[in-house]
């Protein structure tokens, strides 16, 4: 039987040389994408030019790709649009929440939420005035923290910085229970593990598709409502193209009819078509077999850096079931290692205060990729490479 991972690598542009296992914080390049992003140019907006949002179907690329991530997060179909940023659609999210739960104040997370998540958080917070608290709490207290008076449980299904995967459908139950809602980032879920939104009652999900979905730098991010709620939720940002008819230009807002009212400014079309291409390769697999490829890489990591790298400690849970798709270990140095493994053609990533982060995506990551980055982290450390004055100059991105 033929490897499908081995056609999904062919489907990428990997520099030679180079043994990428950044593409939780980046994807590569789609091969197909620079012709798709370049027939969108050239015969949509160069010879179409504005008759290209009805004729190439620019007006309906939000929900249309919205159901094709839809597939691979268990979303039901058109519970999902795209567009904008992650910040915004977290935004959305959590200020359609707390206007549905009106009685409560507290907005509950944790310690391993993205920052930008808690930034938002603690803005509408002030934008509101109405007494709402942000309570973090460690990723393992969430379950007991949920309360009569939590209004909403806003979580990163997985840790940016170690892996660590919460329990979507347990915490989501228990923030029902409670009389909560529940918003899941999908940030580091969608194309790393398998998703249950629908399966989980999940009540909002938002992520970006720049990572494992390989849409580009700068790509949309995307918005999930539950169906249950799509018609009552009243969108905080209320957009032209959410509105129930954009081009009746009505002074008057009106909330389109389900996911279509999460929609807020013009979509980002070049970004889109760079998508399109991305998502092809997804349809070539199954998450089942995604998910199972990548704990075969992410173990092989583990044991092989654990094995030669002694001065690492595993910053990640050592279980797979705990864990989504990227391996991180600590060490002091942490910047200037990861300078130094760069350098030797092994791309991974820095999170403060000492976390070396390395994501595996197996469309286009194997097993010899991890061989060679075990032995070059090895090498790095032997022989003290990473002890270098212009391995510790901190640049803007880490």
């Amino acid at each position: 039987m033929s490897d499908p991972f081995a056609k999904t690598r062919a489907c990428f542009h990997l520099p030679e040389g180079v043994i990428y296992l950044d593409g939780n914080s980046l994807g590569p390049l789609p091969k197909a994408a620079a012709e798709r992003v370049r027939g969108c140019v050239e015969r949509e907006w160069g010879e179409m030019l504005i008759t290209a949002w009805n004729r190439a179907g620019w007006m309906d690329l939000p929900r249309r790709l919205g159901d094709r991530i839809g597939r691979l997060i268990g979303a039901e179909a058109g519970s999902v649009v795209l567009g904008d940023t992650l910040s915004i659609k977290v935004y959305q999210a959590l200020a359609s929440a707390l206007e549905m739960r009106p009685e409560r104040r507290v907005i509950l997370s944790d310690s391993g939420n993205f920052p930008s998540d808690l930034y938002m958080a603690d803005g509408l917070i002030r934008t509101l005035a109405r007494g709402h608290e942000l309570r973090v709490v460690a990723p393992e207290a969430v379950e007991a923290a949920i309360g009569p008076e939590t209004a909403v449980v806003m979580l990163t299904e997985v840790d940016y910085r170690t892996g660590r995967r919460h329990d979507m459908a347990r915490l989501t139950a228990r923030a029902h229970r409670a009389g909560a809602l529940a918003i899941w980032d999908l940030a580091h879920s969608a194309g790393a593990i398998e998703v249950d939104l629908a399966g989980a009652r999940a009540d909002f999900a938002v992520g970006c598709t720049y990572k494992y979905l390989n849409s580009g730098p700068g790509g949309p991010a995307f918005i999930y409502v539950a169906p249950r709620l799509a018609d009552r939720v009243r969108p905080a940002l209320s957009g032209w193209l959410g509105h129930e008819a954009p081009f009746a230009f009505d002074p008057d807002y009106r909330p389109g009819a389900g996911i279509e009212r999460m929609r807020v400014g013009t979509p980002p079309i070049l970004q889109m078509a760079a998508l399109e291409a991305a998502l092809d390769i997804w349809d070539m697999v199954e998450m089942p077999a995604v998910r199972a490829r990548s704990v075969e890489l992410t173990q092989a990591f583990i044991a092989g850096v654990e094995a030669a790298c002694p001065d690492l400690a595993l910053a990640s849970p050592r279980d797979p079931a705990e864990r989504g798709s990227q391996v991180s270990f600590r060490h002091p140095e942490g910047y200037a290692i990861m300078q130094a493994l760069i350098a030797d053609g092994v791309i991974g990533d820095f999170r403060a205060p000492d976390i070396l982060r390395f994501g595996f995506t197996p469309l286009y990551t194997s097993l010899a990729d991890v061989e060679g980055a075990v032995a070059a982290l090895r090498r790095v450390m032997a022989e003290r490479l990473w002890d270098r004055p212009e391995f510790r100059r901190r640049a803007r991105v880490t």
